[in-house]
């Protein structure tokens, strides 16, 4: 196959040992080719414009600039690009945002190379993938109450370990009001106390520490 009708694949991830694994299983591949890899979203953009690959595979938390950011911006300025989001990351915040950024598939990094090749043959067809376990996590979202953009400042200070007061000062509210929206939150994701709220929260992806 001539270099011309191959998959060109883009890698995003700030780890190389993971980008060195995906580039050696992608190029290895008779189909594909490897012809750049980033390792942060910034970077991303710049190799995305400079190359305008078939599929970018995308991590999601990278310094400078993370995977939803990239993914936002490159498909703003590219309507025909194809990006999978392939992380270690399943909490149903992040597979939500991923898909909603624009990305056309979601995969979880211990996916064996088989299934990772074959979701970039199905995402360069034109089609969307998204996992069974992925899916299920995008059934519970859907069914979980949704925190306002308030709520969700909080939650994130919370996380922090700040206590209503400083919450309040932080966000410039009062703290009668900062009660109110732990009452609120904490009925939302279904638990008794602030610490519990925190882990549930970061299981989900909603914040993190």
């Amino acid at each position: 196959m001539s270099q011309s009708t191959k998959i060109r694949v883009l890698i995003v991830d700030d780890h190389s040992l993971v980008t060195e694994g995906l580039a050696n299983i992608i190029n290895y591949n008779p189909e594909m080719t490897v012809v750049a890899q980033a390792e942060n979203g910034q970077q991303a953009i710049d190799l995305y414009r400079e190359h305008q690959p078939d599929i970018t595979l995308m991590d999601l938390r990278m310094p400078k600039m993370g995977g939803v950011e990239a993914i936002t911006a490159i498909c703003a300025e590219f309507k025909s690009a194809r990006i999978i989001v392939l992380t270690t990351y399943d909490g149903d915040e992040d597979i939500y945002r991923g898909l909603r950024a624009g990305a056309q598939g979601y995969l979880l990094k211990d996916a064996k190379p088989d299934e990772l090749l074959n979701v970039i043959r199905i995402v360069h067809s034109g089609q969307q993938y998204v996992s069974p376990t992925v899916a299920r996590k995008l059934v519970e979202r859907t069914n979980n109450p949704v925190l306002s953009e308030r709520e969700l400042e909080v939650l994130r200070l919370m996380a922090r370990g700040l206590s209503n007061q400083d919450i309040g000062t932080a966000l410039n509210i009062g703290e009668s009001t900062v009660k109110s929206h732990v009452t609120h939150i904490l009925s939302k994701l279904g638990v008794s106390d602030r610490t519990q709220a925190v882990i549930v929260a970061v299981k989900r992806g909603l914040v993190s520490l």
